[in-house]
């Protein structure tokens, strides 16, 4: 997760600062980050991004025995695909209450009885501070 929280800490602050990491058997096999204001893409999502990316490596869409990290929580697109894509476990560090699709707002593993495994609140306050310091730069530029 510091892994995470060092990339989304260092992105130009044009994009939410979210990185997704996906790890097989100790290596992380891909990663990325929030792209959708630069690909103009609303699926450019670092979840999405690096979920397409673990797909290429192992060259299949199935990345059982994979884990996420993620300093956010998904969104429900984001949880669809992780859930589709049959990944072993999430850990991510800020909660959604407005759009956390794995527990917060509301829970998608619950519509396929989905063996995901969750686990939220890793490295929270990092993950926190990195978001809130990117809306305040924000609100910033807008007064």
């Amino acid at each position: 997760m510091q892994r995470v929280c060092d990339i989304a800490r260092k992105l130009d602050g044009k994009e939410i600062p979210v990185c997704a990491i996906i790890v097989k058997d100790g290596e992380v096999i891909a990663s990325a980050v929030n792209q959708k204001e630069k690909s103009n893409d609303v699926t450019g999502h670092a979840e999405i991004l690096a979920i397409r990316e673990a797909e290429k490596v192992l060259g299949n869409w199935r990345l059982d025995g994979c884990e996420l990290y993620v300093n956010l929580e998904p969104c429900p697109m984001c949880a669809w695909a992780i859930i589709q894509s049959r990944l072993d476990k999430v850990y991510f560090g800020s909660y959604d209450k407005n759009y956390g699709a794995l527990g917060s707002a509301i829970d998608l593993r619950q519509l396929l009885n989905s063996g995901l495994k969750v686990y939220g609140g890793i490295m929270e306050e990092e993950c926190n501070k990195i978001l809130e310091d990117y809306f305040a730069g924000l609100r910033g530029k807008n007064d």
